[in-house]
């Protein structure tokens, strides 16, 4: 999802200006991004959830169960009323790395997977720099760095169509789930302040599954394909940083942004790199 709108419900402001200038980015490059914008809906019970994520939001439509049967039929007559956020987009996460992964090596990028690198330093002049991207693994330079589970499956049901992410809103635990090619569905959990590289639990797989049963009772028809969990870096303001220390530039704590803020840190790093310039709030040097 890439949702700078959206997540301002819980992220720093900064991540909203920031998150508009990714989107951009992604608009520039890529040209698989689906630009259908994303869908907020909340049960009747839970229509304090929805004015509390408005009142937390900008750039948003309330819109009525008209207008959602329009959006998206699957949910005709479901929901009374929903947020619509026009100006929101999203993608197929795997081909969008494979196309940044084709463009790179094109442009005469050695890119190696599967290895742990480890620089020599015989090899390394002083005009060298490192750009660090490791995450949580560059936790004894950053130890501020804290980890941030989140939770996943990807499924297959063929009798449910959505065309944009879908965000339920719940007291207990909210969910999205994003549509895929080929009838498949990303289902996710967004923030659990945990640092547990477990696979998921019994009772995670059962919330996450009830809610999407109750956004659409044609999700029990479907087939699991994957299910995972893995843990992001995050400062404590959940902000990400590129912290420059001698030829070492770190980028980290992308946090829950990681796809919607990697072209603003890229263009950032760049940017220093180049002419020295301190994007404020993003670059410091330590």
């Amino acid at each position: 999802m890439i949702s700078p709108d959206c997540e301002a419900e819980a992220a720093a402001p900064l991540v909203r200006s920031l998150g508009h200038e990714g989107l951009e980015a992604w608009r520039r490059v890529y040209p698989g991004l689906i630009q259908n914008g994303s869908l907020v809906v909340a049960g009747a019970r839970d229509q304090s959830d929805l004015i509390r994520f408005g009142r937390m939001t900008h750039g948003f439509e309330t819109i009525d169960t008209a207008r959602i049967s329009e959006l998206e039929p699957a949910l005709a007559g479901r929901y009374q009323n929903a947020l619509f956020f026009p100006n929101e987009a999203h993608m197929e996460t795997p081909h969008a790395l494979a196309f940044l992964l084709e463009v790179v090596r094109a442009n005469g990028v050695d890119v190696v997977l599967g290895e742990r690198w480890q620089p020599d330093s015989s090899s390394l002049s002083p005009d060298d720099l490192i750009v660090d991207c490791r995450g949580l693994a560059a936790r004894s330079e950053l130890p501020e760095l804290r980890g941030v589970r989140g939770e996943r499956m990807l499924i297959q049901a063929p009798h449910v169509t959505l065309r944009r992410p879908v965000r339920l809103l719940h007291p207990r635990a909210s969910f999205y789930v994003v549509p895929w090619s080929d009838s498949r569905f990303l289902v996710g959990a967004t923030v659990i302040e945990s640092e547990d590289v477990s696979a998921m639990t019994v009772r995670s797989a059962l919330e996450l599954l009830g809610m999407l049963y109750a956004l659409h009772p044609g999700f029990g028809e479907a087939e699991i394909l994957e299910i995972s969990a893995g843990v992001r870096p995050a400062f404590a303001d959940n902000v990400p940083h590129v912290v420059v220390r001698g030829a070492r530039i770190h980028v980290n704590g992308a946090y829950r942004h990681g796809f919607l803020l990697a072209p603003v840190m890229a263009e950032a790093v760049a940017d220093f790199i180049g002419s020295g310039n301190m994007r404020a709030g993003l670059v410091a040097v330590a």
